[in-house]
């Protein structure tokens, strides 16, 4: 299996987009790139998460910026739900904290002499 670089994944996408605008099907854009139609979804998908279209311009979304900063909004949006994500791990860690010290005192408790066992059956 191959290995493309970013440059020829970008090209090869370019390249597909231009034969599909000519009329060619995708499944014969892919076979003259000789990649599969997979691979090319997958491609597509990676070149739109990088912020390019088929095309290679950035898209619309990333290239509008926030007045207030100069920020884009995408990356606004991006470090908010970092910082959303940060807190509910510190808040499920908290609470899985709080399970587990319950649940050792309540096995202290069980098995603390009362002649039953965890089940609540009794010992023999």
């Amino acid at each position: 299996m191959r290995r493309h670089s970013t440059d020829e994944i970008t090209s090869k996408v370019k390249q597909a987009e231009e034969l599909m605008a000519r009329g060619q099907s995708q499944a014969q854009a892919c076979k003259v790139l000789g990649v599969s139609v997979m691979t090319f979804h997958r491609w597509r998908k990676q070149e739109a998460a990088r912020g390019h279209h088929a095309n290679g311009t950035v898209t619309e979304l990333a290239a509008r910026t926030d007045d207030r900063d100069g920020i884009p909004p995408v990356r606004n949006r991006i470090d908010e739900l970092r910082l959303e994500n940060e807190r509910l791990r510190r808040i499920v860690t908290d609470l899985l904290l709080e399970k587990m010290k319950i649940e050792e005192k309540l096995a202290l408790r069980s098995s603390g002499g009362s002649g039953l066992s965890r089940r609540g059956e009794v010992q023999s």
